[in-house]
């Protein structure tokens, strides 16, 4: 054999890490480049062998199979096999769910594998089973032998399954008249992290016994065991029992009855060990044998005793493979494989292969032949081509079923020598005639005599009658004759008073409620909200949905207080009701139903004109508006929650008085404040009329979720049928799933009125809302297809869809109180999540209103302003106040467009504001070219006003002197500053854009040393010249004494620059 290591990209990396090893095998043979390789990915068990399944079992068997391939000249003409594979097991040596479809999806990435071969595992199966259903790849195994891989199209099993178990059973009960009852006790192991073998194994027993109207009590046995409890649970629920658990505790089992006196000939064990791995490999065989002081006590309780175990096959082609098998195995792997029940799975791999071959020999030959490789075939077309066939294999003739299950041979075995306490095989079930043999000169032995019944003759408790003493006294017959009078007269009395009380409850009418007793509320016009995707009637419900015509609102049903209590009202659009006996019964009906997923009916008022139902209201809305809120997020866990909330109140219903709903829909679920759905609308058909015409959007969306077989009806039911509900139903979990409103139709865009008609005629397949297996499990929409099936009979009923829903959902609680717990934890963290949003938004919002209201007034009078406070003009002793603007700004502005005015202006401005944010600064304003900035307020800072506004000057005069004008690149902007200082007055002006303004003849001073000044020079007043002295940094320059407006002769100075001081 080649070995080749499979080298993934690096984008698989990750997924490597996870998956212990993989390897890629070739046979030796001699492929050459005229060869179209196929590759078959195998994904099993490396490393544990106590699996059937595991890798040094089955890859010698694989290997021959694909050797036999590769040299028939005739079968798959110019290609050859290849065989990869991968482990499915994770690091504790356990088959993983996980690690199963990981490694199948990097086989898919790295070799496209025409086949799957295996896994073995069901948990593994599973996963990989729906990833190959998806890519059109058959999936061909020897293991998974759980029921349900039947609905996965792309799955084919070769070896031995407990469907076909559940047939044997079934064999066995009606060979011995076993008809009624039997138990089921199984070890379960769900707790670790391997397959529940027993489970799964008992689960064929008990689906085939349903199926066949044998009821089934089924125990597990978890922990330490109670045997004394089990022995007492077997006792009150069965005579036939079926166990499958390790042979010590069944010894541990049968040696309890023994001691607690317990009469086993009444009782009959079957054993499943399936491999036989606990009986041991010899022929007889002492199950019962352990070396210990209770060999004798379990020799006698194990008279009692069957086995079930699978046939070895007694042709003469099994033998010669068991023994290549061995050799291969220790070649490959130094594996030594043992005589057991398990190398059926190796030789089921070896056929599956051949098989698989075979069936895709058959397609390629009724293709088309052309040019280059050969087109691989739908992996369907090949997987089709395996069932319903037979042919030749290792282990005698394969026959596989129309499901993809092989025919399987079991074996029943017997303690045929009492004295020895020897078991031999006594009985053999031929899967191809279905039916038991026995063997040559062998036959049961029942410790009776006969096979025990299934129900004892007094029952499990001996209390038939029939059992009872027959011979009495004279004065036991006249207590028997007196207590049957007294039954038959007790008997009487409490017919006649339920009759008075009936008759009296009619005629009390306590469901009537006054019009006076209701206090009408406003409720109905504050609660409104976003419409519905679909426009529902103005009064279909009185819950929910109910809509304006132009579909802006949808408004709640009207409520009012009822002894104090919020009810809802639901008008009665009639003129007159006649309280005819049939109403009566009706509205007393209504009032007997409780339930908590039924909306409490409280009453009916019947005052003209003020008619109407008075029921149990819940604040939450509709379903339908739950599924449209956006303030509420549906995951799984919730939307479960509602699904099981409907099937548990529409299996009450179906088992009550009402015993059909009629009218199921979206909107008639409610919601209560804690997240508990309940169904409305049931019941008082009598009551309840159409308003609407024919022919109307309205009437044909609320007929969107009734069954075809009604909408066909020329008088259909008021109170429809059980089976049209649950086509209902259908349609409401279609909504939960895909949330993208009610029938929804992937591919085509119908009206309402369009649908029904399309549901009507029917037509093959006929119409019914899309799937998206993205959305949801492909397990909820095979459920869904079930209850929308054509035919009423095929579809479930509630108490079915409430164990389908628990088995696909055993990952949530269906606990009432954990549900409840979880759905107001959800709520909780949804409002969180909006809290937290709303308050981002806000502090957003709160900040740029505060950055805003900085830039238009000073920080310490803006927190005056934001305290509330009353902002006072205040007086300043001392400030220095900058002027600038800029020289021949007009004739500037006269050559430019207005948009290069602003676009300088902004430029400036912008490099102004930069320099200024180094400085203890304000700027009050700018004014065209004009720019004033002020130090020394708000926040008095001493003499250092004059410094920071000196500093400040000279940096913008040396900022303005690189400035470039966007549009007259080579022209100097020519800047005149003027500086003073000495007292103002401050404060806010105005209401409406207020301004933080200064005053003073400080204020007209420095504005008039800027008027005065030369381009690109700062000019400095007297004042501001002895303000800077005191810094002894600044160097000034005598301007001299110039003529200054309203001022008269002022000595000025030039500011020229600052030196460091030492």
């Amino acid at each position: 054999m080649k070995l080749f290591v499979i080298m993934p990209s690096w984008v698989h990396f990750f997924l490597l890490l996870l998956i212990q090893s993989a390897w890629s095998w070739l046979p030796q043979d001699n492929t050459t480049d005229d060869f179209q390789t196929i590759n078959l990915a195998a994904i099993l068990p490396v490393t544990n062998t106590k699996y059937p399944w595991a890798w040094p079992r089955v890859g010698p068997a694989l290997h021959m199979a694909i050797r036999k391939v590769n040299s028939d000249p005739w079968l798959l003409p110019g290609m050859k096999l290849r065989l990869i594979y991968n482990n499915s097991e994770n690091h504790e040596g356990y088959c993983s769910e996980s690690m199963a479809p990981l490694a199948a999806v990097d086989l898919k990435m790295s070799c496209d594998p025409w086949a799957f071969i295996g896994p073995g595992c069901v948990y593994s199966s599973s996963p990989v089973a729906r990833f190959t259903s998806h890519w059109d790849v058959p999936m061909v195994t020897a293991g998974a032998p759980a029921i349900g891989f039947s609905i996965h199209t792309a799955v084919t099993n070769t070896g031995p399954t407990h469907i076909k178990l559940g047939e044997f059973g079934l064999k066995i009960q009606e060979m011995f008249g076993w008809h009624r009852q039997v138990v089921l006790l199984y070890d379960d192991n769900k707790d670790t992290n391997d397959d529940r073998k027993c489970y799964f194994t008992v689960e064929g027993l008990y689906t085939q016994l349903q199926k066949n109207n044998i009821t089934s009590h089924d125990y597990s046995l978890e922990g330490e065991i109670d045997y004394k409890r089990v022995v007492k649970t077997i006792c009150e629920n069965g005579r036939v029992v079926y166990l499958c658990c390790t042979l010590d505790v069944f010894r541990k089992l049968m040696i309890q009855f023994w001691k607690e006196g317990v009469e086993l000939e009444n009782f009959v064990f079957f054993f499943a060990d399936l491999f036989a791995e606990d009986l041991g490999g010899g022929r007889p065989i002492k199950p019962w044998f352990k070396g210990d002081q209770d060999d004798n006590v379990a020799k006698l309780a194990f008279r009692s005793v069957k086995l079930l175990t699978y046939t070895e096959p007694q042709n003469p082609e099994y033998p010669q493979f068991v023994k290549t098998l061995k050799s291969e195995a220790k070649q490959m792997s130094n594996f030594t494989i043992e005589d057991s029940l398990f190398n059926l799975i190796a030789a089921g791999f070896y056929d599956g292969v051949m098989m698989y071959s075979q069936a895709l020999n058959e397609t390629l030959s009724q293709q088309m032949a052309g040019s280059g490789p050969v087109k691989r075939p739908s992996g369907h077309v090949v997987t089709q081509r395996m069932w319903n066939k037979t042919f030749p294999g290792v282990m005698g003739m394969v026959e596989m079923d129309a499901s993809g299950d092989r025919e399987t041979d079991f074996a029943l075995w017997d303690m045929t020598d009492v004295e020895s306490g020897e078991f031999q095989i006594v009985c053999v079930y031929n899967s191809s005639i279905k039916q038991l043999v026995l063997q040559n000169g062998l036959n049961f032995q029942w410790p009776s005599g006969n096979p025990p019944p299934d129900v004892p003759v007094c029952g499990f408790k001996n209390d038939n009658p029939a059992c009872l003493t027959r011979t009495v006294t004279m004065h036991q017959m006249v207590a028997i004759v007196i207590c049957f009078v007294f039954i038959i007269i007790v008997t009487i009395t409490i017919f006649i008073y339920r009759k008075l009380k009936l008759e009296s409850e009619l005629v009390a009418e306590l469901w009537r409620v006054s019009w006076e007793d209701i206090q009408m509320s406003n409720l109905e016009k504050t609660m409104r909200r976003t419409c519905s995707r679909l426009t529902m009637s103005l009064k279909g419900s009185n819950y929910g949905s109910l809509m304006t015509m132009e579909g802006n609102f949808q408004i709640y049903t009207k409520t009012g207080y009822y002894k104090g209590n919020l009810a809802a009202i639901k008008y009665i659009n009639k003129k007159r009701i006649e309280l005819t006996r049939k109403v009566l019964f009706e509205l007393k009906h209504m009032r007997d139903v409780h339930n908590e997923h039924l909306t409490r009916f409280i009453g009916a008022c019947l005052d003209p004109p003020n008619m109407c139902i008075i029921t149990e209201y819940c604040p939450r809305g509709s379903l339908q508006d739950l599924m449209e809120s956006d303030g509420i997020t549906l995951d799984w866990m919730f939307r479960y929650s509602l699904i099981t909330d409907i099937v548990k109140g529409m299996a009450f219903l179906h088992n009550s008085v009402i015993v059909s709903h009629g009218s199921l829909k979206s909107s008639n679920c409610v919601v209560d404040s804690r997240f508990v759905l309940k169904i409305t609308d049931y019941g008082l058909q009598s009551l309840r009329t159409c308003s609407y015409p024919e022919d109307t959007h309205a009437y044909y969306a609320r007929k969107l979720w009734t069954a075809p077989e009604l909408l066909r009806a020329d008088c259909p039911l008021p109170c429809g049928t059980q089976k049209g509900d649950v086509y209902s139903f259908s349609v409401i979990l279609q909504e939960v799933a895909l949330l993208k409103g009610v029938f929804f139709l992937e591919s085509q865009s119908l009206t309402p009125k369009e649908i029904i008609q399309a549901v009507i005629q029917g037509g093959v397949p006929p119409l019914r809302p899309s799937l998206c297996f993205h959305s949801h499990s492909e397990e909820l929409g095979v459920l869904m297809q079930r209850c929308w099936s054509e035919e009423p009979s095929e579809r479930p009923d509630f108490n079915t869809i409430k164990i389908l829903l628990r088995k696909q959902h055993r990952g949530y609680g269906s606990n009432i109180l954990d549900n409840l717990l979880s759905r107001m934890e959800q709520y909780a963290n949804n409002l969180e999540e909006l809290v937290e949003e709303r308050t981002q938004a806000y502090n957003e919002e709160k900040r740029k209103a505060e950055a805003l209201l900085y830039q238009i007034l000073p920080h310490s009078v803006a927190e005056q302003l934001k305290r509330g406070e009353t902002v006072q003009a205040e007086a300043f002793d001392s400030v220095t106040i900058y002027f600038s603007d800029i020289v021949g700004f007009t004739a500037l502005s006269a050559e430019s467009t207005p948009l290069q005015v602003v676009t300088l202006l902004n430029d400036l401005y912008t490099c102004f504001d930069a320099i200024i944010d180094n400085f203890d600064v304000y700027k009050v304003e700018t004014i065209g070219d004009a720019y004033m900035v002020v130090s020394g307020l708000p926040v008095r800072n001493g003499k250092l006003h004059g410094r920071e506004v000196a500093r400040m000057s000279l940096a913008l005069l040396d900022a303005v002197k690189n400035f470039k004008i966007r549009h007259r690149s080579d022209q100097q902007l020519r800047l005149r500053i003027g500086i003073h200082s000495g007292p103002v007055c401050a404060g806010v002006v105005g209401l409406k854009m207020p301004r933080y303004c200064l005053f003073g003849d400080t204020v007209n001073t420095a504005s008039r040393m800027e008027s005065t000044g030369e381009a690109l020079k700062i000019h400095v007043s007297e004042a501001t010249r002895q303000v800077l002295q005191d810094f002894s940094c600044f160097l000034l320059q005598l301007r001299g004494e110039i003529e200054v407006k309203g001022k008269g002769r002022m000595r000025t100075y030039w500011l020229l620059g600052e030196q460091e001081k030492n």
